[in-house]
């Protein structure tokens, strides 16, 4: 999980496609929920990145984790800067946090589908309770911005007619299935969101991101991609545990955080934004072949998983209708998949030790 050049050339990516905006926020105090995670951890890299070479003024680094489902050596090479600051903290319990804050990023999450079932109380607590304690922060601490992540799951399993799939369609969700702990407080969430802004005029912004991935995905996270990873990197074959067909429209983490920054930094308050990238939308079988071939001599096989709620609510199709970020944000994916699965090859390279070759 280790922050290295591949991680950092994103991070100055980013930075610089957003520089002007970003000054918006030189000398602020950013609070990161979750920080020692995938998303959160690149938020901290990104404000400390410009802090380095782009503000003037520093801003100061808050992070509260508390490790479920992050990685300490994640945000490790933060541990020794003066603008950072590091909270062992469950954001579903109280807290207090001293001083000013400016812009709050609620990005503590269990996200992938293994854990929030291994740990569904406390994802309904993270997403609902952790969500309250810090708006109810950004209230009295009378923030500039706050942006809250949900996902495309909230979307469920959306009728053929809604995909591409925009911001406005209700969803189609189970609320008793074995995903509905974290698609429905996800829901839950965006309606805590929209109801702070409308009672305390809190400016709160809400992301669903659409299948974002790339270097500080765990390996071990379960998910798709790193699970394809995972076998073809120790040189076995990619299981598919489904028939092959679902589709998914990936997008990868520079793009992503791209759409969130403009978001969190824009003036839309109390909506919400589909963030993803809506250039391709590949089957399961078509994403093997893909990381297949960025790994090379690796075979694709159909498994049966041997859990059996794996399918139970899997959607069949998921695609971003992006016409209201690309208007609203200025937002526009740009990395194509074969890039992006190239540079996350790298970093798992460069993070782990596999048994079908050496770490570089």
């Amino acid at each position: 999980m280790s922050f290295n050049n591949v991680i950092y050339e994103d991070v100055e990516y980013i930075s610089n496609e957003l520089r002007d905006m970003l000054k918006k926020a030189e000398g602020s105090t950013w609070l990161v929920s979750g920080g020692g995670g995938f998303i959160g951890g690149y938020f901290l890299d990104v404000i400390d990145y410009c802090n380095r070479n782009i503000f003037k003024k520093p801003c100061r680094l808050i992070c509260l984790e508390n490790f479920i489902s992050g990685i300490p050596e994640r945000i490790k090479h933060l541990s020794d800067n003066k603008n950072f600051k590091f909270l062992n903290r469950d954001v579903a319990k109280p807290f207090s946090i001293r001083g000013k804050v400016d812009y709050i990023v609620h990005a503590a999450s269990i996200a992938s589908p293994t854990f929030y079932r291994k740990y569904p109380i406390e994802t309904i607590e993270t997403n609902v309770t952790g969500l309250k304690n810090l708006l109810d922060l950004g209230v009295k601490k009378k923030v500039k911005s706050f942006l809250f992540f949900s996902t495309s799951e909230i979307y469920g399993n959306p009728d053929p007619a809604w995909i591409p799939t925009p911001e406005h369609y209700n969803g189609n969700v189970s609320c008793t299935g074995p995903r509905a702990c974290y698609d429905e407080s996800k829901r839950l969430g965006e309606t805590l969101c929209v109801n702070y802004y409308n009672q305390h005029d809190l400016p709160v912004k809400v992301v669903r991101p659409f299948n974002v991935f790339g270097p500080g995905l765990r390996i071990d996270d379960k998910r798709v991609i790193p699970d394809f990873f995972y076998n073809a990197l120790n040189g076995k074959k990619i299981e598919i545990l489904s028939d092959g067909a679902p589709t998914r429209s990936f997008c990868y983490i520079s793009d992503a955080m791209c759409g969130f920054l403009r978001a969190m930094l824009s003036d839309c308050n109390g909506e919400a934004f589909n963030i993803g990238n809506d250039q391709l939308e590949i089957s399961m079988l078509g994403l093997a072949k893909a990381v297949a071939r960025t790994v090379g001599g690796i075979d694709v096989e159909y498994r049966q998983s041997s859990d059996i709620n794996y399918l139970i609510d899997n959607p069949q199709r998921r695609c971003p209708d992006l016409t209201k970020s690309k208007k609203l944000l200025g937002y526009e994916p740009k990395i194509d998949l074969d890039e992006a699965l190239r540079r996350t090859m790298e970093w798992y390279k460069k993070a782990y030790h596999f048994e079908g070759g050496s770490q570089q």
